[in-house]
């Protein structure tokens, strides 16, 4: 059985020794998927001047997409013990230049898209429920499901491949569901449904990511030392002449001098 020996004859770079072996609590990862998607005509949803925009505007272009929030479930797969279903259902902001003519000052307006998936994740299986001392933010109804493992989506922002204007009639518009009061706050106002005779935004976005399933475990790691700071902490007062603080600021160079192809490519071998 091994023995939580102190060792003094490892070193790492021949300047950190390893001293002892310690125990701590971090989250392990189980299993993990990474996707491609091509999620393709998306229903962008807007606010009533939003809408108005874009149904009074002859051209319209798509700017960009961002990923507002995603929102995770976790649930056990029947009949198949450790495999866990993670239902995701991501909120994009869209954004898209309206031009009343070709040579029109554009206007702004920001849409709502969003888009469900699944996937299967092994998790492994646990039945220990976690309490921390102070903590009473958990009821007795949450606390049954404390062996769940956790889920995490990593996302990226949305590469916006196209998009379609429709002329619709409200029977064949998609239903709005009910929007989570955190996304809504994001936009100026609140989102509407399409009105009938009004102009439907389809978006195609390419999204890439990366989901994870873990659990809170308990590892043995060696500890080479303590983390202490190398470095003073630079304090900021109203007392600071402002002019010295400027002084201690680089210049800029990669502002004003564009890199090259040979620098990007340098870079990136």
């Amino acid at each position: 059985m091994a023995e939580n020996n102190v060792a003094t004859d490892f070193s790492v770079n021949n300047t950190t020794r390893f001293k002892e072996a310690v125990c701590i609590e971090a989250g392990r990862i189980f299993d993990s998927c990474s996707d491609k998607d091509c999620l393709e005509d998306l229903q962008v949803f807007f606010t009533e001047s939003g809408q108005t925009v874009i149904n009074e505007s002859t051209l319209i272009k798509c700017k960009s997409a961002e990923v507002l929030d995603v929102y995770l479930t976790v649930e056990p797969v029947p009949f198949n013990k450790g495999f866990f279903a993670v239902d995701m259902t991501f909120y994009f902001r869209a954004f898209f230049n309206g031009y009343s003519s070709p040579i029109a000052t554009p206007v702004t307006v920001a849409g709502l898209a969003y888009y469900s998936k699944k996937v299967i994740l092994f998790g492994s299986e646990g039945n220990v429920k976690t309490f921390y001392s102070g903590d009473r933010r958990v009821s007795f109804d949450q606390s049954s499901i404390a062996n769940m493992p956790t889920a995490s989506v990593k996302a990226v922002d949305p590469i916006a491949l196209g998009f379609r204007i429709c002329d619709v009639a409200l029977p064949y518009v998609e239903a709005l569901p009910p929007i989570p009061d955190e996304i809504a706050a994001a936009f100026d106002g609140p989102i509407v449904a399409t009105p009938e005779g009004g102009k439907i935004v389809l978006v195609t976005l390419g999204v890439f990511t990366i989901v994870t399933l873990e659990r809170s475990v308990q590892l043995m790691i060696p500890a080479y030392d303590y983390c202490v700071p190398e470095k003073d902490c630079v304090t900021n007062t109203t007392q600071d002449d402002p002019c010295e603080m400027f002084k201690r600021i680089k210049f800029p160079v990669q502002e004003f001098f564009p890199e090259n192809m040979r620098d990007i490519g340098s870079e990136e071998d």
